[in-house]
């Protein structure tokens, strides 16, 4: 059975937003990766893998050492999708200071 995974549930995943974070500034192996956690490697592993699933990390074999890096186009969709809530969110607390400091005075 072939599970297809969700970015969003991907990312609901604290440790694996945690992950994301570690990787976005250089490629990691997974062992590095696992070192900054109090869990099982498996346990790590099977959040790579999800990442992975997802298109959100990329791995790249060197040697006998496999690299974990952000896929950054697939970030830039995830990101492409939040934008307009962002602006819609952002505008509705603009407009609510703005009330917020007309009432104060």
């Amino acid at each position: 059975m072939n599970l297809r995974r969700d970015v969003f549930q991907a990312l609901a995943d604290p440790t694996r937003r945690a992950i994301l974070l570690l990787v976005a500034s250089q490629s990691m192996t997974a062992g590095a990766i696992a070192s900054n956690f109090d869990t099982a490697r498996p346990t790590v592993s099977k959040h790579l893998q999800i990442l992975t699933e997802c298109e959100l990390l990329e791995q790249e074999q060197t040697g006998r050492e496999m690299y974990y890096h952000i896929n950054a186009k697939k970030m830039k969709e995830v990101s492409d999708f939040i934008e307009p809530f962002r602006t819609m969110w952002e505008d509705r607390f603009n407009k609510l200071e703005a009330v917020m400091k007309k009432n104060k005075k």
